[in-house]
């Protein structure tokens, strides 16, 4: 059986992840900060208390993975606060939220667990398709438009230094999806979110390793 590790997967999409992944088959590791009723009721394995900006909680998570091999790490766990070009001095502590949780957890957590990785494994970041310069034609959400485009960039080139490993890497947008985090607003539900990840999860492998798609399978520019 394939192991699958999902940060925020409490709520939201990386819910719907887990779910969809143990319907899959796959034996799931679902991490953190605080688990919910929602995710307890999943009966798989959940390790709460880990908060993925703070380095002594990844040491935690490593010593509590132990030498369980993982098959699919989907870095998931994002946040989004308002951001303007006129209250950046007042924001200044959001904007760097924004880069700890959205820019440097994700290669974080990935180096904190890179032994963890089978060979052949496929590491995955949920990302946004505000990341993209090319993209942007309506500006505003500076902070979170710039994590995103941060963790773009790194993402390219761990891509590059797993891939000796036969170690696939994807950059995935979800959509506008409805969750607390979009405050309920959107296009479509974390189901279909997810349903689309996972698909585009499959898809994976060396040769678009490194690729920034949608969920729905369209490539999507830098």
């Amino acid at each position: 059986m394939k192991t699958a590790l999902v940060t925020g997967a409490n709520r939201g999409i990386g819910l719907e992840l887990v779910r969809q992944l143990k319907a899959k088959g796959f034996e799931l590791i679902a991490v953190c900060r605080d688990s919910s009723s929602e995710l307890d009721a999943e009966s798989m394995r959940v390790e709460s208390g880990i908060d993925v900006t703070r380095r002594e909680d990844l040491t935690e998570l490593k010593r509590r993975l132990g030498d369980t091999q993982l098959d699919l790490l989907v870095n998931n766990a994002g946040l989004l606060r308002g951001s303007s070009l006129a209250g950046i001095e007042d924001e200044l502590d959001d904007w760097r939220a924004q880069f700890e949780v959205n820019s440097l957890a994700p290669i974080r957590v990935t180096s904190a667990l890179a032994n963890n990785l089978a060979s052949g494994a496929k590491v995955v970041v949920i990302t946004s398709r505000m990341g993209s310069i090319a993209d942007n034609t309506s500006g505003g959400q500076m902070a979170y438009r710039m994590s995103k485009a941060a963790v773009n960039a790194a993402t390219v080139s761990l891509a590059h230094d797993l891939k000796e490993r036969g170690i696939a890497v994807g950059l995935l947008h979800p959509g506008y999806v409805r969750t607390g985090m979009t405050g309920n607003t959107g296009h479509i539900d974390p189901h279909e979110a997810a349903a689309g990840l996972i698909a585009r999860i499959e898809e994976l492998n060396l040769e678009t390793t490194g690729s920034f798609h949608h969920a729905n399978g369209e490539a999507l520019p830098w």
